[in-house]
Formats: C-alpha cells, structure tokens, sequence
C-alpha cells in the first residue's frame, strides 16, 4: 500500500508538472509512478495471490428476495419515480442511499458465506427409532472477518424430498475468524437402511434480510442404520418359549448343584426341588453349574413370497413386506437379548454367516447385515434349509416369513422356528 501510494503521488506530480511545461520533471516522474507499480505487480501481487483462497470466488450463491426485500424494492421504486418526475436533488441522494444499502447488503451476505467450510459427524451405531445426536460443524477459514448468522440446511435433488439424515436446519448466529463451532443435532431415523445426503445449502439473510443467499456444500454423507432392538410384541411373546427352549438343550449337561431358588414362569417344571418346595411351601427349582456355555445358531431365512410376487406378478404385497420386516426386527431383538447375556452365537442368513463365538464380538457385524438385507424370491433347491439340516449338533433359532410346513423334520427336531404370521387386526 505504501509503495502504490508513491506511484500515485509521483503520477500527480507528473501530471501538475506537465501543465506548468515542466516535460523532462514530468516524464522522470512518470516514469518512476510505472517503475514502482511494475515492481508491486511483478513482486507482491503474486504472493499475495498465493494466499488468496481463490475457490470461494468459484462457488455458486444462490440468491432469493424475502418478502421484506420485496417490500424495499417497492419503496424503492415509488422514490426513483418520485425523483424523476420532480427532479429533486434530495430524492436522487435518497434514491442513491436505498440503493447503497442493497449493494452493502449482498457484499456482507457473499463475505458471510465465503470462506466457510462444514462437517457432519454422525454415530458409529445408529438403530432405527432411537433419538441420536449428530455432529455438525462450521469453519470459518477467512484471515480477517467473521461471519453472521448462518443456516445449514439439506439440499433435496431434482425435486426428491429432503433426505432424513438432517430433517431441521442448525443456526449458527456468530463465527468467529479461522474459528470452529460445533451443534449438537438430534436425529431420528424411522427404518432400517442406508441413508444418503449427497448435499447440503449454508444459507444467510445478514445483514438486513433483503436477500437470502445459499451456498452449495457437496458433502456426501452416509447413514448405516440398524434395526431396531426395542422390544417388539412378536419379541415378548417369543422370550418364554424361547429361554424354555433354549434351557432344554442347555440345562442339566451339569452334574454338580449349584443352589436352589424361587421358581419363575420360564423354568422347566423338570428343575422343580419337591423336597425344598414341601419345606416352603412355594415351588423352588435347582440349579446346577454348567459345563459349557449355551451355543446357539440364529438363522433369518430371507427367502419371502412377497420378493416371489414381485418378481413374477408385479407389486408385492404390502402385508408380505411388513411381515419381512417384523422378521427382522425380531431377528435384531433376539441377536441383541443373546449379547446381552453374552452367549456363544453363531449368525447364518443366505451368503452370510459369522462364526460361532461371544456374541458380543460380532453382534454389529450381524447389525449391520440386518440393516441391509433385502427379501428374496423362495429358492427351489433350498440351499440354506439344507445347510441347517446338516448342522443337528447346534441349537437353531430360525426366524421365517414363510408358511408354516415348509422347514423338514431333519430341521424341526433341533430347531425353534418362529414364523411371522399376519397380524390380527
């Protein structure tokens, strides 16, 4: 600045010398003013260059009226007509003024918007109907100003609705320069599944709300989310069966008493201690110290005949497909009750299958095919059926969409299956 500010007064001096015909002072002067503002343009215009971030200028704003901009516009236009028609000096500057506070307006707003860079931070485990906190963050990169009054917002594509990962827009009222500031979001997603938003808008109508300016972020943005684990109706009328089931494989492979205790609802009347319940007057059960851990395979036969009717007859029907969800939902609940009591699991569906071991060391693994899996047309060599049918050493839980009397005998005796019926309505 200082060395542009000599060429200017050197150039004026050329120029004041010239008029009194003073040639060979206003041509060294002249020459002086070009000799030091070539030196600025060769020598500091780069670097300053450099260290100018060049790719806000290339972002696209998107610009809409408010409807108090619309309101200015028109009084704006009734003292341009008032000015022309009397000529009156003070209507011009007047004029002049309303027109200047549009113009301070959008460069404040494109200053606000410049420099400004956004992240989402997302749980590593979502499941479906379960509030979350998301993460949203807003950097402000400038050198020197801040910005005001940021709205981040998703962007919805060629007219498809707004993607579910970020229903409500987050407000940012101040950021500071090369600053960071964070908002906690809540989110809610209500099914199963991959969730995409490819985009987002960080809007501004500072500083005086004429205009509402948007900024395009491209931040593709994926959201794995489970099914969920809260309990479900099918999932609370199966547990007795279930434990009882599950009991029978598992309890008595121990010789030694462990103790006796109080009978409740789920225990086999086979653990009955007549003598203790004779003495108490109460049912009391045995229990005795195990040998081994229960191990158990939890099977989801994908196989449906609503992927069947789609494939063959057209739209399938929106009963079978609710009747696949209930399955695995309640495929996820029973998952989930076997890794909170940390029993060996072993997890098999159709080209997916996990090894047996503590639950707790593949249970999102399992998730997060449960997130995914989509129904499939009934397969006429029943290949996963004959891979259960040649696995009678293991307990099998195996959850199924499809009509009673399609599973074997070879399955059904060292299998608990739990089919999805219609709901009563």
């Amino acid at each position: 600045m200082a060395a542009l500010s000599g060429a200017l007064l050197l150039a004026l001096y050329s120029s004041a010398a010239a008029e009194l015909g003073q040639l060979v002072l206003a041509s060294t002067s002249a020459l002086a003013a070009l000799a030091i503002a070539g030196w600025v343009a060769v020598t500091l215009v780069p670097t300053l260059a450099r260290r100018t971030p060049l790719r806000w200028i290339g972002h696209k704003i998107e610009y809409k009226i408010s409807r108090e901009g619309w309101i200015y516009f028109g009084v704006l236009s009734l003292v341009a007509l008032a000015a022309l028609n009397t000529g009156n000096n003070l209507l011009f500057l007047i004029l002049a003024s309303l027109i200047a506070l549009i113009l301070m307006s959008g460069i404040l707003s494109s200053i606000s918007l410049s420099g400004i860079e956004m992240r989402l931070v997302l749980p590593e485990h979502i499941f479906a109907k379960q509030p979350v906190r998301g993460l949203v963050e807003l950097a402000n990169q400038k050198l020197t100003l801040p910005s005001f009054s940021l709205r981040v917002e998703a962007v919805s594509e060629k007219g498809a609705p707004v993607s579910a990962i970020l229903e409500k827009p987050v407000y940012f009222p101040y950021l500071r320069k090369q600053d960071r500031l964070q908002q906690v979001v809540p989110l809610k997603f209500p099914r199963r599944g991959v969730y995409h938003q490819d985009a987002f808008r960080i809007v501004t109508r500072f500083p005086f709300g004429f205009l509402q300016k948007a900024r395009r972020v491209n931040l593709k943005t994926e959201a794995l989310v489970y099914p969920s684990v809260d309990p479900t109706t099918e999932y609370r009328d199966v547990l007795p069966v279930l434990q009882g089931a599950v009991e029978t494989v598992t309890k008595g492979r121990g010789q030694d008493l462990y103790g006796v205790r109080d009978y409740v609802h789920t225990d086999s009347a086979r653990l009955v201690h007549w003598k203790a319940t004779a003495r108490s007057g109460s049912l009391m059960v045995r229990e005795f110290t195990r040998e081994e851990d229960s191990r158990v395979l939890l099977v989801l036969d994908p196989h449906s005949a609503a992927a069947t009717e789609k494939s063959s007859a057209g739209p399938p029907s929106t009963i079978l497909n609710d009747r696949f969800e209930r399955a695995v939902a309640l495929c996820a609940n029973i998952a989930w009750h076997f890794y909170q009591a940390n029993t060996m699991l072993q997890f098999r569906s159709l080209d997916f299958d996990t090894p047996l071991a503590p639950a707790d060391k593949h249970i999102f693994d399992i998730l997060r095919h449960l997130a995914v899996v989509q129904p499939l047309p009934l397969d006429p060599e029943q290949k996963l059926i004959a891979e259960l049918a040649a696995s009678p050493e293991l307990f099998k839980i195996i959850v199924t969409s499809q009509p009673r009397g399609f599973f074997p005998h070879s399955v059904w005796s060292s299998s608990f299956i739990v089919f999805l019926e219609e709901e009563e309505p």
